[in-house]
């Protein structure tokens, strides 16, 4: 017989689930449908996307009260009118179609980041990501953790690319591996992910990160770097199928080296939109444009933004949009039409 802790929330079942969200105000129309919802999806990821559509709390000064961690809106219980069981469905379907979107910018993105690096520093050494001559001396510095070992950035950089190696199945690798040749950087590279990538990249001395940053046509290299950070970050999500819709992420996208760029002058990218899923679109269509100039993947995200449900506890200015109105077309020289439905 399992026990369970008393600090846990009962078990419900589906029935008991639905009962208590209609019991909170949320609208279901079709109970069978909501049960089924539930049963594919999970009624805690779904509660993610419903959250914000819980009544907020108030102080004695009617001013929302804020959670003293995450700083954000305590809510109740009990959902704010008009909030419908569908609407939430579709909020979450609209956020699978928009982190599939973001994966195919962000695999143009990464591919290309790797052919330039296989490129740029193939030519100079074959052999040129186990070379030292290349690393920044600070990373391959000694450094030493709580428990006394002793580690350098540099050094679990070659044992996780070494690791990256020993387990891949891509036929190029595992015919260098047999034949027991030397396997040089582009096709080494084939193996690598995007976390990977960008670390070598950091580790890189900055007269070679230079060289990357002109052939991508990012002007700063710390700006390079914060947005090869964040662009994997965004791809974890997104692989993990985590919401990203509305999501505020830990670090805002850096703009420093970018005011001269006429593209992201108008953008109204304030320092709240830089944490917004925003600010990733912006950086992404800027480097995927540079990659394929007749790329549509800007008017299928603008597409994709204006179907979102209408709901009026979910709105565009939580993706870091300037306002209310839907995706802002002018902004990326695209057409103001109406909004289209994307089935």
């Amino acid at each position: 017989m399992t026990t369970c802790s008393c600090r846990t929330k009962p078990h419900k079942d589906l029935v008991e689930l639905v009962y208590l969200l209609k019991n909170r105000g949320m609208i279901i129309l079709d109970e069978d449908r909501a049960i089924r919802k539930l049963t594919q999806i999970g009624y805690y990821r779904l509660s993610g996307f419903w959250y914000p559509c819980r009544r907020p709390l108030f102080d004695e000064k009617g001013k929302y009260l804020k959670d003293p961690v995450t700083k954000m809106p305590v809510r109740d219980d009990n959902f704010q009118d008009d909030i419908s069981f569908d609407d939430i469905t579709d909020l979450y379907l609209f956020d699978k179609k928009l982190r599939q979107l973001l994966l195919d910018a962000i695999e143009r993105v990464e591919i290309h980041i790797r052919s330039v690096l296989a490129h740029e520093l193939g030519r100079l050494d074959p052999l040129a990501y186990q070379s030292e001559c290349y690393i920044n001396p600070n990373v391959m510095k000694e450094k030493r953790r709580e428990d006394e070992s002793v580690y350098s950035v540099w050094g679990e950089w070659k044992s996780k690319q070494q690791e990256r190696v020993l387990k891949s199945k891509e036929d190029c690798i595992v015919w260098h591996k047999k034949g027991q040749k030397e396997i040089p950087f582009w096709v080494v590279i084939e193996c690598w992910d995007f976390g990977l990538m960008s670390k070598y990249f950091e580790n890189l001395k900055r007269s070679y990160q230079e060289i990357i940053c002109g052939q991508v046509g990012v002007p700063n290299i710390k700006t390079f770097r914060n947005w090869l950070t964040e662009i994997n970050t965004l791809r974890n999500s997104c692989a993990h199928h985590s919401r990203v819709w509305n999501h505020t992420m830990s670090n805002a996208i850096s703009m420093k080296g970018t005011e001269e760029i006429e593209y992201f002058q108008t953008l109204d990218l304030t320092l709240e939109s830089r944490q917004k899923i925003y600010a990733h679109i912006s950086i992404l269509w800027y480097l995927v444009k540079k990659i394929g100039p007749s790329s549509t993947w800007i008017e299928k995200i603008a597409d994709l933004i204006d179907s979102k449900p209408a709901i009026d506890s979910c709105p565009f200015t939580s993706m870091g949009f300037p306002d209310n109105t839907g995706f802002p077309r002018e902004k990326f020289g695209l057409p103001i039409t109406k909004k289209t439905v994307v089935a």
